[in-house]
Parts: structure tokens; sequence; C-alpha cells
């Protein structure tokens, strides 16, 4: 029926209390065919031992591979052809899981938990940053997204697998993820959810997992849509051009005027490349 991959890095504290209420969900849906793996991701705090202990099947990294390469592995190795993913953390609300496999029989490839509450804003700093990657997402995607890099989500196993090679084994696994299934026009659907604070010491580092976030989305453009990132890059040409002409002109700078003119030249060759990167593209979708 379903797997429940949970990925987990030092999370002793949290670890058995996610597995009992992943069991106390299952049983209440009444999934008793289902499975629970724990992928310990090279813990050294015998996070591993103690989810064998509560009755978890586990699987062993030897060093830390990253959360991607974690769910990967989980997910390659589910037993089931539906597979919901969760944090170890006791973050997310695990008894909306049901909800969320509803979700695939209504016809949706991925239902995904929205997170929302005070927990999930948190400081002042990451709140904006994750406005930024959500506009930036929803550009890319040319869709509103609420939360593109929630952990809380159903999916068919054999449909994901297929993006692998192009998935992030880091943090950005579940924004990579959230585009892949949107440019390839997947169906998904977000469910709002409480999310909680979490138990232990976060193993995210802000500007280290914005930045490989930031490099996966120009990743996915250009994989599954690259003319639009050329299209951009034409529109600042254009602006700047237009700006420098005119600045050149307002204030008899030959200089200015040159630089404009340059920019405008430089709009052939770019759009010639976006045009060929779409060609490839294409090439490789037949």
């Amino acid at each position: 029926m379903i797997s429940v991959v949970v990925p987990a890095f030092n999370e002793k504290d949290a670890i058995v209390g996610t597995i009992d209420e992943i069991r106390k969900m299952l049983d209440g849906a009444g999934w008793s065919d289902a499975e629970i793996v724990i992928v310990d991701d090279g813990s050294t705090d015998g996070t591993a031992d103690r989810a064998e202990a509560a009755g978890a099947r586990v699987i062993r990294h030897p060093t830390n591979g990253g959360y991607g390469r974690a769910l990967k592995s989980g997910i390659s190795a589910a037993s089931h052809p539906i597979v919901a993913i969760t944090d170890a953390d006791g973050t997310y609300p695990i008894a909306r899981i049901p909800e969320l496999k509803a979700m695939l029989d209504r016809g949706f490839h991925m239902a995904v938990g929205a997170r929302q509450g005070a927990a999930y804003r948190e400081s002042a700093i990451k709140h904006p940053l994750r406005v930024l990657l959500r506009w930036l997402v929803e550009f890319t995607a040319g869709q509103r997204i609420p939360d593109p890099n929630s952990g809380l989500r159903v999916f068919y196993r054999d449909e994901i697998v297929t993006f692998f090679p192009q998935l992030s084994n880091a943090f950005s696994f579940t924004t990579s993820s959230t585009l892949a299934y949107m440019l390839t026009g997947r169906f998904v659907v977000y469910l709002p959810i409480d999310y909680a604070e979490r138990t232990g010491v976060t193993k995210v580092r802000l500007l280290r997992d914005s930045l490989r976030t930031l490099q996966y989305i120009l990743q996915a453009i250009l994989f599954y849509n690259p003319l639009k990132l050329f299209l951009v890059v034409l529109a600042v040409l254009t602006a700047a051009g237009a700006a420098s002409i005119s600045a050149g002109i307002a204030l008899s700078c030959g200089w200015l005027t040159t630089l404009g003119v340059g920019f405008w030249l430089s709009i052939v060759p770019v759009g010639a490349i976006g045009c060929l990167a779409e060609v490839v593209r294409q090439g490789r979708r037949n």
C-alpha cells in the first residue's frame, strides 16, 4: 500500500516518537501492510539503533550523504508503489498523510503539506529568504506554489525515481522535485498543515543551503525550460542597452552610448544560444 520514508541524521531524541506517530497513523488508516523506512544518514548518536529497536526498517549510510541522498536511498528501497516522506524531528503532522494520499486517488501526481504557523516563519531572516525562494520557484514553474520545499509529501515511487538524476542530493531535494513535476506537466496539490517546533538542533545551514537551492533552480530552468532563462537575460540586455544609450545621449558621454550599443548587439548571439538550447531540450524530450 504505502511506504513512509524518513531521513534521519543525529535525531536520537525524536526518532522513536516519530516512528510511534507513523505507526499510530498507519493503524488509524487501516494500512496494516505498510512499512516504515528510516534512512540513517551517517548518524553518530545511536539514531539507527533506536529506530531498529522501535521496529522500523533501517537503511544505514556509512557517512552523511545529505538529505536528498537519504531520501533517494529510502525511496529506491521502498516496497510499495506509494511513498510518503516526512522528517524525523517532530515538525510535521504525520496524521495528515492519509489526506495527502487521498489526493493521489483523485488524480494528482504529488500531494504536499504547505506549512504555516509561527514555527514555520521562524526568524526575521529566514522568512524573507523563504519568500524570495518561493517567488523564484513560482517564476520558474509559472504557477503559484504555497510551499516549494515542504518535507511532507506523498507520491508514486516509480514516477519520482525517473527524476532522480536531476534531483538534488542535499537540502534542495524537495524544491527540485517540485520543479521537476510542475515543469513536466504533472499535477501537484497543496494542503495547509501546521508546522511545529523541531526536536533537537536544526541541520539547515541558511547561506549554504540557500545558495544550493538557487543553483538547482537555475539548473531546473536550463534542463526543463531553458528559453525562459534566456528571455530574462534578453530583457535585461535590452533594458541595460536602452538605459546606457539614453544616459550617454543625455550626458554627451560616448562610452556610455557605446556600452549601450554593445548590450544591444549581444542580444543576437544570446538569443541564438537560447533558441539552440530550446531545440536541444525538444530533441531530448522526443
